[in-house]
């Protein structure tokens, strides 16, 4: 990834602080005798890893700031000081740029959506840098820096390059966002698939927090699915691992944009729902909205339309359960609207499709609006900040 210099390090010297950081900042606040036990490390290591943390004011002792009052003797716990610095992360989609301005641990502060109309990659930059400058002039009313920037796009992203390979809903292709974005911004920018970015939020701040083995799997427009293995989100070797959108369940199935047919985005993605919603119903359906409207009121195709994308959205997550034995599976993602057309049929198709012990998965819907998209992005920002190793 390629950013321009921080005006401001995290004073990380060794691996244990970040470790130890990271720990605090996704369960504490605790006690240094707790972060010694998820550590693994010795409580002299877990003192000499604190220490800079807390004469830098990443750290501070005592509960959290919007806790109340301990009652008796309190606890010695070690908290993030969530005010000590700033970050921005920005969702793009087809039609619109999210951006939400957060503190360390990654509560948004403020939100802000502005339309986008042209998908030409300078005329994105453009949107982007102008949201980012609207949230550093909020920033400045909390008196502490902004950062970094977390950009969010759908597709297949290099982070580690901070190239947008090709992102379908952009019709983008080796478009190189984080140089460009840092160059307009002045600021130092993480580059992430969307899915991807949402995972690292569950996982650092969400229901993912204390999992070493889960996945988040979204259903709408496209069908991602964000990866945690053994403690890290997986980004494969070529970047794009996790696609179960493009996992074929049914070979004589509709044609899919990526050239295969019966992937389970031909059929549960919204344009996919939509299509086949106008062919069974044999009348002009306007959008997803109608089409989901016309299912709502009982009609029998588009019913049946919404039953088949649940059985392909099971299968898929059959697939990952499979493959990697995640503890749970979090549903997600705008198309969780039509939950209750295709609940049934993601659980039935799951439990059939899965093998043995991987059926034992927790399966869990988590509804999420744009806004925790966008902190997605911020929370591959703080990441970054905070971990050399991304």
């Amino acid at each position: 990834m390629r950013s321009i210099p921080r005006t401001e390090s995290f004073p990380a010297h060794t691996p244990a602080v970040s470790q130890v950081f990271t720990i605090v900042l996704s369960h504490g606040p605790l006690t240094r005798l707790e972060v010694a036990r998820r550590a693994g490390l010795s409580a002299a290591a877990v003192t000499k890893a604190v220490r800079p943390l807390m004469e830098a004011g990443y750290l501070a002792e005592g509960a959290d700031e919007d806790a109340p009052p301990a009652l008796g003797r309190p606890a010695n716990l070690v908290r993030v000081d969530g005010g000590r610095a700033l970050f921005i992360g920005v969702k793009v989609t087809g039609d619109e740029i999210i951006g939400v301005l957060t503190d360390l641990c990654c509560r948004i502060r403020v939100a802000r959506h502005v339309p986008l109309t042209d998908h030409d990659p300078k005329a994105v930059l453009a949107s982007i840098a102008d949201l980012t400058q609207e949230l550093r002039t909020e920033a400045d009313d909390f008196g502490v820096q902004v950062l970094g920037l977390g950009l969010a796009v759908s597709g297949d992203v290099d982070r580690g390059e901070g190239v947008v390979r090709y992102s379908p809903f952009l019709e983008w292709r080796d478009v190189r966002l984080a140089e460009l974005a840092a160059m307009t911004t002045g600021l130092p920018v993480t580059v992430d698939n969307d899915v991807r970015a949402l995972t690292v939020a569950e996982q650092w701040f969400g229901t993912g927090a204390g999992l070493t083995d889960f996945a988040v799997v979204t259903v709408g427009a496209g069908i991602g699915c964000g990866l945690v293995v053994h403690g890290q989100v997986v980004a494969g070797a070529h970047g794009v691992a996790g696609e179960i959108g493009h996992v074929v369940v049914d070979p004589a199935g509709p044609r899919c944009h990526c050239g295969n047919r019966g992937c389970v985005e031909a059929i549960a993605g919204d344009a996919a729902i939509l299509a086949r919603v106008r062919e069974v119903i044999g009348v002009q359906v306007a959008d997803t909205a109608e089409a989901l409207a016309l299912a709502h009121r009982g009609d029998a195709g588009a019913r049946e339309v919404y039953a088949r994308a649940g059985d392909a959205i099971g299968r898929g997550i059959a697939t990952v359960a499979n493959l990697l034995g995640p503890e749970r599976v979090i549903i997600s993602g705008e198309g969780l609207a039509a939950y209750d057309l295709f609940a049934e049929q993601i659980r039935d198709s799951f439990a059939e499709a899965a093998f043995g012990s991987a059926a034992r998965c927790d399966v869990l819907t988590r509804p999420l609006p744009f806004d925790e998209w966008a902190r997605g992005a911020a929370a591959t920002a703080i990441q970054s900040f905070i971990r050399s190793d991304t």
